[in-house]
């Protein structure tokens, strides 16, 4: 067994779908290569419910999370229609439970219907939205941002940034995330609005994240499987793949605590339209694999700090009882096969969205089964 604190052998005893006691013991003649982990929350998913289903819907999604080890995840909004009322969030909400799979935490735009300057639906905005975000998109105008960060403060709410200065997407991607990046970590500061900064994946934006938060708690960022282990890739993604020194930077804010929460920014396409560009991969059934081959086995990291970064943290953020092995906690647990080595099949995904380029890829540590409150869910 193994979380952010502590790993060694042992058991669970669980009540009523939550952890009741932990009883270590000496390690076996045999200590076999499974681990039992508290399951893992996604900050940032695309399950594009209502509208996209074409790409994936509620049930694809939350099979494909329960495949990747995730009980909880947090949805974006950039569906079809926008969501930005809380009869959307109820409507999702309700048909996620009917399905009895996981937990989903639909998001609010910060702006209605990602206009960029609306804010008059945020009046309406309770929980269990937690965090707001226009995903996709930057806030382009400063006074909406600041006004938006006044909202979320009085409201006890989080804005998850899409850090993108329109000014630059077509020209320099790299200066799109820097400026919009080092704006918002000022207002942030004059509001203090809880910011959390989405898909870091810059060395100047993870630097100066890094420097805003030894002088703030209000501030939180994720970084993603595929910027922590590939570049110089063209595969489009937004923020696109980048260079070796910015995986560097990344990999070294995993170690030092800048970094908050790895989420996989899941994001399922058509065969049809990610030929016609559309940036983004499906990311949750490969995301432990990722990095247990990559930082775990490739001597970046331990798996206290990678369970960290997928389970306490990010439920920390959520509100959520879960995430760490302790009496009290839900009974949401992820095992993994740490010695299964396998070639990634796209087919083989549960979700609709088979874009990748790990395509063929070998990786190591796959999770086979996933547990919700106490109920073995996956496999299927």
């Amino acid at each position: 067994m193994a979380d952010a604190h502590t790993e060694g052998y042992g058991y669970l005893v669980i009540e009523d779908g939550v952890i009741a006691e932990v009883v270590w013991m000496n390690p076996p003649e045999d200590p076999g290569h499974h681990l039992l982990m508290p399951a893992f929350t996604d900050l940032h998913v695309h399950f594009r419910d209502p509208g996209l289903t074409h790409k994936e819907d509620l049930e694809t999604g939350m099979r494909a999370a329960l495949a990747g080890g995730f009980t909880d995840v947090q949805l974006m909004g950039n569906t079809q229609p926008i969501t930005s009322t809380m009869e959307q969030v109820e409507d999702v909400i309700a048909r996620a439970r009917a399905l009895d799979l996981i937990d989903v935490h639909p998001c609010i735009s910060i702006t209605r219907d990602f206009d960029g300057k609306d804010l008059s639906h945020l009046n309406e905005v309770k929980a269990p939205v937690v965090m707001l975000t226009d995903d996709g998109f930057g806030v382009a105008d400063a006074k909406t941002l600041f006004d938006a960060m006044n909202l979320a403060k009085e409201k006890g709410m989080r804005l998850t940034l899409h850090e993108e200065e329109p000014a630059f997407s077509k020209t320099d991607m790299r200066l799109a995330e820097d400026v919009m990046t080092l704006r918002d970590l000022h207002l942030g500061r004059v509001t203090g609005c809880y910011t959390h900064f989405a898909h870091v994946s810059t060395k100047q934006a993870i630097d100066w994240i890094r420097a805003a938060k030894a002088g703030s708690d209000r501030f939180t960022c994720e970084v993603t499987p595929h910027h922590l282990v590939l570049w110089d890739n063209p595969y489009r993604v937004n923020p696109p793949i980048r260079a070796k020194e910015d995986v560097d930077a990344l990999r070294e804010a995993l170690t030092d605590g800048t970094v908050d929460a790895i989420a996989t920014d899941h994001a399922p396409h058509t065969k049809e339209d990610k030929d016609k560009g559309a940036p983004g991969m499906t990311g949750l059934e490969l995301a432990f694999a990722l990095c247990y081959t990559h930082l775990i086995k490739g001597g970046i990291i331990g798996i206290k700090t990678l369970l960290r970064l997928l389970a306490q943290r990010p439920a920390e953020l959520m509100g959520l009882q879960q995430g760490l092995l302790q009496p009290g906690m839900d009974a949401d647990l992820a095992i993994a096969d740490l010695a299964a080595e396998y070639t990634v099949d796209p087919e083989a995904f549960y979700s609709k969205g088979k874009n990748t380029p790990f395509s063929g890829a070998r990786l190591q540590g796959r999770i086979v089964e996933t547990w919700h409150k106490g109920v073995r869910k996956f496999p299927f």
